[in-house]
Parts: structure tokens; sequence; C-alpha cells
């Protein structure tokens, strides 16, 4: 078994959901991974990572609206010092998640016909965001 780590910087422009399948699926040909399991890690607490329907951008719409239910911001929050949208986008991080696990075979992410991997942008304001790839199993190339 061979690993692979790196990080990927993905610059949200504030509150949305940023699909980064793309840009996954190109570091990870670029490493010559082959068969193994695929873990993502976002470092950052106001922001999360899901998989979700990546067909109809409604569905991105209305969950961020479900998380905006969940954790309003003009809710009576005692950490306000980062401004008004930094404790809801703490709860939202905590309610989604911050690592992901996808399996690859064969080269490719196993990810259903509908499924991207999005970074969630809980922050009003644009952000750059660092999620850590983090590959274990058999790479094409000897020595990676």
């Amino acid at each position: 078994m061979r690993q692979h780590i790196e990080t990927l910087s993905i610059a949200t422009p504030g509150r949305s959901m940023v699909e980064i399948s793309h840009q996954i699926a190109e570091r990870l040909a670029a490493a010559g991974v082959r068969d193994g399991l695929l873990t993502l890690f976002i470092r950052h607490t106001s922001a999360s990572l899901t998989i979700q329907e990546n067909a109809d951008p409604d569905v991105q719409h209305d969950l961020l609206g479900a998380l905006d239910r969940l954790a309003p911001e003009d809710a009576p929050y005692a950490h306000t010092m980062e401004g008004p949208d930094d404790m809801p986008a703490h709860i939202k991080s905590a309610l989604t998640a911050t690592s992901l696990a996808v399996p690859v075979s064969a080269g490719r992410m196993m990810l259903g016909t509908w499924q991207g991997i999005y970074v969630v942008e809980h922050r009003a304001r644009p952000h750059s965001r660092e999620i850590v790839l983090h590959f274990a199993g058999s790479l094409d190339r000897i020595g990676s």
C-alpha cells in the first residue's frame, strides 16, 4: 500500500456550495492513484464538506436555506466577536462534515451518477479554504 497527500485550495464566493469533484479528480489523476480510499479533510471550523446531488442547483439552494433555518444569524449567541455569521457558521459546520471518505477504483472516485463533492461555505464573505486530500492504496507510479 502506498499513500499520497496534498492540499487543495478552494476560493469560495461567500455563502455557497462549491463543487470540487473535478479538481479532486484532476489531482488523483496527476498523482497516479489506482485503487484505494480517498479521505478529504477541510481545515476550517466555519466551512464544511458534503457529497450531494450535482444535477439540479435547486438542491444546493434548498440545503443552504435549511441550514440557515437551523442556525439563523439573529439568534442570541454568546460568540459574536467575529460577526453575526460566524457562530451560525460554526453550528452549520458541526451539523455537516469536516471529513469525507470516498472509495477509488481504477483511478476514479466511486461517486454515484448524480453525486458531487462540495465545499460548503457558511460565512457571508469570500474565503480561501484548504482541503487535505489523503489517498491510501495502490499508485500507478513507482516512488509516488
